[in-house]
């Protein structure tokens, strides 16, 4: 319902800069495929690109009494739950038809989606913000069972964050107290130890969750900004940033470990994201309906056609997520 209130908010509202987009078919526009494989009772079905770990044969959870302890068959799968959005033009809104809500105040200098040269930063950097929806569809389309532990959220739709209201998003030396380990990992040798994450994404189609700071080949996770330093093309830094508004929601405490044994029966805190855990699904300008990516995919095994001039410079990506659960 509030995003039925926002379209028609948003509607109402003057265009003011360069916006594209589309409404998603939540049936013909979905990677079915990318369901897989989904694993009942420690017997897997599909041989999708998959990053453990594996739902257990049977399991059991913890109950008020006089029953204490739930019995059940592990159970694995992906679902459609999220929705991001890397833009160039503030409170541009490509999955919802390309409107754009209203005009921000900035001043002279301001990052507003600067791609390229211009401004105090180096020519070949580039900033976007980026939105991030639930959209928990297998929930909302009862595909889950309501009365399992599996069903851990409900299916409401509704905005979670807009980098447009973060000042974070556009301050690299805020970030800092949100991520204070990056200072870390700012040197040649945790750089080149990424080149081993690129390898991994590139042939399992996920990256190491050792090597947290990494991107595969798209670069590092840090900064937690919108600022990425060397553009080589749109839709390597969309999938970039991406990653690091995932990574950043990890830490701040409103997204939650859901794929390993330890979250079964209840979604944990994840503060230091486990890569294995989501796949994209890019939905705009182009839809790819037979495969989704994990963070750190270099983005020259299938960026053609997902990026041309003016109006494919926008990006709107389905974000599957992994559920290891308990069903009761």
């Amino acid at each position: 319902m509030r995003i039925l209130i926002l379209v028609f908010v948003l509607s109402s509202l003057p265009v003011w800069a360069l916006c594209s987009g589309s409404w998603p078919d939540p049936v013909q526009d979905l990677c079915w495929d990318c369901l897989f494989p989904i694993e009942v009772g420690g017997s897997r079905v599909g041989d999708a690109p998959d990053q453990g770990p594996d739902a257990p044969a049977l399991c059991s959870c913890p109950k008020p009494p006089p029953v204490f302890v739930q019995p059940g068959i592990g159970l694995s799968y992906w679902a459609p739950d999220r929705v991001a959005e890397v833009v160039r033009t503030p409170l541009c809104f490509p999955s919802l038809g390309g409107v754009v809500m209203g005009h921000l105040p900035v001043s002279e200098g301001d990052d507003v989606g600067r791609e390229g040269s211009g401004g105090t930063r180096k020519s070949q950097g580039s900033f976007y913000h980026v939105h991030w929806m639930n959209m928990p569809l297998w929930q909302a389309l009862g595909l889950v069972s309501q009365g399992s532990l599996c069903m851990k959220e409900s299916g409401a739709m509704d905005e979670v964050w807009l980098s447009e209201l973060d000042p974070l998003w556009s301050d690299d030396m805020l970030t800092f107290a949100l991520a204070p380990e990056a200072m870390l990992f700012a040197n040649i040798p945790a750089t080149l130890a990424c080149a081993a994450d690129a390898v991994s994404a590139s042939v399992h189609d996920f990256g190491l969750d050792a090597l947290f700071w990494c991107s595969g080949g798209e670069g590092s996770v840090y900064p937690l900004s919108g600022h990425k330093q060397y553009h080589t093309g749109g839709v390597d830094t969309s999938m970039n940033l991406v990653h690091r508004m995932t990574y950043k929601l990890h830490r701040m405490g409103l997204l939650d470990d859901t794929s390993t044994r330890a979250a079964m029966c209840h979604d944990l805190p994840q503060p230091l994201l486990r890569k294995g855990q989501y796949k994209v699904q890019f939905m705009f300008p182009r839809v790819d309906r037979v495969e989704a990516h994990g963070f750190g995919v270099p983005s020259s095994l299938f960026e053609a056609g997902h990026e041309y001039p003016v109006q494919g410079e926008d990006w709107s990506m389905l974000i599957w997520r992994k559920h290891t659960c308990c069903a009761l």
